[in-house]
């Protein structure tokens, strides 16, 4: 950040990744996703149809 403060970055157990936006993902093959919501969710297990972003997906997997 230009302003010389600290992103606030939140790992959620069994969750995503909640960052204070807006924020720039670069993925892997070069792709940007943007998002300038002030909080945005990050996928951390991979299943959301809108990956990178989260869509709540984690919550509709069976746990044992």
């Amino acid at each position: 950040m230009s302003d010389g403060q600290a992103r606030r970055v939140r790992i959620v157990s069994k969750g995503p990744i909640m960052v204070e936006g807006p924020v720039c993902i670069e993925m892997p093959d070069g792709a940007t996703v943007e998002s300038d919501r002030f909080m945005v969710a990050i996928c951390a297990c991979r299943r959301s149809k809108t990956y990178p972003l989260c869509d709540t997906s984690h919550r509709r997997t069976v746990r044992r």
